[in-house]
Protein backbone atom coordinates (compact mmCIF):
# COMPACT_ATOMS: atom_id res chain seq x y z
CA UNK A 1 0.00 0.00 0.00
CA UNK A 2 1.32 3.20 -0.77
CA UNK A 3 2.14 5.89 1.62
CA UNK A 4 -0.53 8.79 1.72
CA UNK A 5 0.94 12.37 0.55
CA UNK A 6 2.28 14.67 3.07
CA UNK A 7 0.12 17.58 4.17
CA UNK A 8 2.37 19.93 2.02
CA UNK A 9 2.13 17.76 -0.99
CA UNK A 10 -1.74 17.43 -0.68
CA UNK A 11 -1.43 21.57 -0.20
CA UNK A 12 0.20 21.95 -3.75
CA UNK A 13 -2.20 19.31 -5.38
CA UNK A 14 -5.27 21.61 -4.36
CA UNK A 15 -3.52 24.74 -5.18
CA UNK A 16 -2.73 23.36 -8.51
CA UNK A 17 -6.62 22.10 -9.16
CA UNK A 18 -7.80 25.29 -7.79
CA UNK A 19 -5.64 27.01 -10.48
CA UNK A 20 -6.66 24.74 -13.10
CA UNK A 21 -10.28 25.34 -12.67
CA UNK A 22 -11.15 21.74 -11.28
CA UNK A 23 -12.83 24.02 -8.29
CA UNK A 24 -13.28 27.67 -9.99
CA UNK A 25 -13.63 30.95 -8.28
CA UNK A 26 -17.00 31.13 -5.67
CA UNK A 27 -16.97 27.60 -5.91
CA UNK A 28 -17.31 25.20 -2.91
CA UNK A 29 -14.28 22.86 -1.51
CA UNK A 30 -15.70 19.41 -0.62
CA UNK A 31 -15.80 19.16 3.11
CA UNK A 32 -13.09 17.99 5.16
CA UNK A 33 -14.33 14.33 5.07
CA UNK A 34 -14.47 13.94 1.68
CA UNK A 35 -10.80 15.43 1.34
CA UNK A 36 -9.72 12.62 3.85
CA UNK A 37 -10.88 9.59 1.49
CA UNK A 38 -9.89 11.11 -1.52
CA UNK A 39 -6.21 11.63 -0.22
CA UNK A 40 -6.78 8.56 2.17
CA UNK A 41 -4.94 10.61 5.28
CA UNK A 42 -6.93 11.52 8.37
CA UNK A 43 -9.29 14.53 9.22
CA UNK A 44 -6.44 16.02 10.83
CA UNK A 45 -4.10 16.29 8.28
CA UNK A 46 -7.03 17.78 5.74
CA UNK A 47 -7.43 20.42 8.70
CA UNK A 48 -3.44 21.53 8.44
CA UNK A 49 -4.05 21.37 4.34
CA UNK A 50 -6.84 23.77 4.94
CA UNK A 51 -4.99 25.84 6.94
CA UNK A 52 -2.12 26.15 4.91
CA UNK A 53 -4.53 27.27 1.41
CA UNK A 54 -6.18 29.73 3.68
CA UNK A 55 -2.88 30.85 4.80
CA UNK A 56 -1.91 31.61 1.26
CA UNK A 57 -4.87 33.12 0.45
CA UNK A 58 -6.16 29.95 -1.83
CA UNK A 59 -9.25 29.18 -0.16
CA UNK A 60 -11.74 31.34 1.88
CA UNK A 61 -13.37 29.72 5.22
CA UNK A 62 -16.90 31.01 5.96
CA UNK A 63 -18.01 29.50 9.18
CA UNK A 64 -20.68 27.10 9.13
CA UNK A 65 -21.22 27.25 5.56
CA UNK A 66 -17.64 25.90 4.60
CA UNK A 67 -14.42 26.29 2.44
CA UNK A 68 -14.25 28.33 -0.77
CA UNK A 69 -11.71 29.45 -3.61
CA UNK A 70 -12.29 32.91 -3.16
CA UNK A 71 -13.65 35.25 -6.20
CA UNK A 72 -11.42 37.03 -8.19
CA UNK A 73 -11.15 40.53 -7.36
Amino acid sequence: MPLPMSYLKIAEDLAARIKSGEYPAGSQLPTYNELADLYSVSFSTITRVIGVLRLTGVVVGVPGRGTFVPEKD
